[in-house]
């Protein structure tokens, strides 16, 4: 894996919140080696682990998109959904920004069914068929399709289990990655200080709560992303 430069500044990090962490009640022991101070009753982490553990996440993410790789970027918070949204769209990555459903990955062709159905129902709208139907089997359906574009719509381009996984916050979105654990899939994941650094493949020791650090953690990985796809060329 080549290294490469991607303008991370401590003073944007400390600008941005990444280094507040949890209180110092609400810890994980595991992240002692992330953690450089205590301030107030909330431990402080460590940026210069972080700028390195980002830099190495950004290589990563870099080659993995400049080989076609398909990523799919997890945040259901609402205060962090706009922002991976917007993330995902900008990195051309899928993207589940409202509540995790159960089994999206490890019941695949469950999800691929509902997929399909979102689909039939996204075409039947754009080519007005729900409008010939009955008013009341048109409610139903349009009630259906909206609920599908909620829940499946930063997904709606997926034909298959994504390559890498990246969670915004370990928490909140335990769930999904059981599911990577289990399928085998490769996670990164943003961990404060409460968090377990074990469970995911590459952590990124960092605010999870601050709207400022996610987007700025986000920033960076979207940035490589597109760099390497922008390097990707198709093998006939």
């Amino acid at each position: 894996m080549t290294k490469r430069y991607w303008n991370i500044h401590l003073e944007e990090m400390m600008k941005a919140g990444v280094h507040f962490g949890h209180g110092t009640r609400k810890w994980n022991p595991k992240m002692a080696p992330y953690i450089s101070a205590k301030r107030k009753g909330i431990h402080i982490t460590n940026l210069t682990r972080t700028a390195r553990f980002l830099s190495e996440t950004c290589n990563l993410v870099f080659d993995a998109a400049s080989s076609g790789k398909k990523f799919l970027i997890v945040g259901t918070k609402k205060k962090a959904a706009d922002s991976v949204a917007r993330a995902a769209i900008k990195a051309r990555c899928h993207y589940v920004n409202k509540k995790w459903p159960g089994g999206m990955l490890t019941n695949w062709s469950t999800t691929e069914t509902r997929l399909q159905k979102f689909r039939n129902l996204r075409t039947k709208q754009k080519t007005g068929q729900l409008n010939d139907l009955p008013k009341r089997d048109a409610a139903i359906l349009k009630r259906q399709l909206s609920h599908l574009q909620r829940y499946l719509g930063g997904i709606k381009y997926m034909t298959g289990l994504p390559d890498i996984v990246i969670v915004v916050d370990q928490h909140e979105e335990y769930t999904a990655l059981r599911e990577c654990i289990t399928l085998g899939i490769p996670t990164i994941c943003l961990i404060d200080t409460n968090c377990d650094p074990d469970l995911a493949d590459l952590s990124i020791p960092a605010n999870d709560d601050a709207i400022s650090s996610i987007r700025f953690i986000l920033k960076k990985l979207v940035f490589a992303i597109c760099k390497g796809y922008s390097s990707y060329i198709k093998t006939p």
